[in-house]
């Protein structure tokens, strides 16, 4: 931990801007946290999600907000939270939702609406949707889904982000970023009409459908077939890509080398990210699935998930220095860029959007 940092962060006069808590802040405070002898993977930087014992299996939980998005909020919330329980290796069973409404503009239509997509992903992934709390809450302009999923995990099947190790490969499935893309073809709509047709844009909004924002798939394909190969799993969310692999980087102490040219990027959203300004490698990014996996097995598992439909690539290692955290571009080698801010919070902070 950048204890300099730290400091630094203490010391501010003024407020830490929207997104997450500063990675050295967190860590400080979840340095010191008591577990009971149950925990088996408490809280840290770089952990998707806890896993307690219960019997004979593993409870892998995980709790998520949807802050940024007010259409389809539901079916992000099932599937963010179930994303995260799949990368510890467990499947999602039941689900949990806090549904928090704006005064003066919650809708009978709204809550429906909210109410049919927890439902729908749910279903789709064979989770129950087993309780939760609504209300109508003053003081918010749009709603807020905060979600909880409890997936169970045989303890020899638990994928722990610790194991991964130097040299290993680091795999992307999918490209990035599938749920910014969504986000801002529904949220920057209007700006986006002056530069792109309504086909196109109509296709970026479906990204949360096709290709998905969901890796679950993807996780328990890797898991099945590559078993202890298969290292560690990110689901990389809000800081995009770069953060997502700077977490996976500190969770095992490890440094990394990416290759920025490998790196899949789908060109509708380059094609937004170009018009608005912003990088993709710092925009939310549901939907795509780190992999760290054994070199040996890199052939392999491009294979597997090439044959199900999902596109994948190498698009770096991890390296034994912890400090060592850079990106090779096509000029040389940078460090990793550092967004401090999504890309996505940033653009509606700025109302660019």
């Amino acid at each position: 931990m950048n204890q300099a940092r730290v400091v630094e962060i203490l010391n501010v006069t003024h407020f830490l801007p929207v997104g997450k808590v500063p990675l050295e802040l967190l860590a400080q405070f979840l340095s010191d946290l008591p577990l009971d002898e149950s925990v088996v993977l408490g809280p840290g930087i770089g952990r998707d999600a806890a896993a307690v014992r219960f019997g004979d299996q593993l409870l892998v939980l995980k709790t998520d907000p949807i802050t940024f998005v007010t259409e389809e909020i539901g079916w992000y919330a099932v599937n963010v939270n179930a994303n995260d329980v799949a990368c510890l290796g467990a499947t999602p069973r039941w689900f949990l939702a806090s549904v928090l409404l704006p005064e003066g503009r919650t809708t009978p239509e709204l809550v429906q609406r909210i109410g049919e997509g927890l439902r729908s992903a749910c279903a789709g992934l064979g989770v129950t949707l087993i309780g939760g709390h609504t209300e109508i809450t003053p003081g918010l302009d749009h709603p807020i889904v905060v979600g909880m999923m409890v997936g169970t995990v045989e303890p020899d099947r638990l994928i722990r982000p610790d194991r991964a190790r130097p040299g290993d490969a680091l795999l992307l499935a999918r490209g990035i970023a599938i749920e910014g893309t969504a986000i801002l073809a529904r949220e920057c709509a209007s700006r986006l009409a002056e530069h792109f047709d309504a086909s196109f844009l109509a296709r970026c909004r479906a990204f949360l459908y096709d290709p998905g924002i969901s890796v679950v798939r993807a996780a328990r394909l890797l898991q099945e077939r590559l078993d202890d190969r298969l290292h560690a799993l990110h689901d990389p969310t809000e800081g995009g890509l770069a953060t997502g692999l700077r977490e996976l980087a500190l969770a095992g102490g490890l440094g990394l080398t990416i290759d920025a040219r490998s790196i899949p990027i789908y060109p509708e959203t380059r094609a937004l990210c170009d018009v608005l300004a912003i990088d993709p490698l710092g925009l939310i990014a549901s939907g795509a699935l780190v992999a760290v996996i054994a070199p040996e097995a890199t052939d392999e598992a491009l294979s597997l998930l090439r044959d199900a439909g999902t596109p994948a690539a190498i698009i770096g290692e991890l390296e034994a220095d912890p400090t060592r955290m850079e990106m090779r571009i096509a000029s040389g080698v940078v460090p990793l860029p550092e967004f401090r801010v999504d890309e996505l919070a940033r653009l509606f902070a700025e109302g660019r959007c």
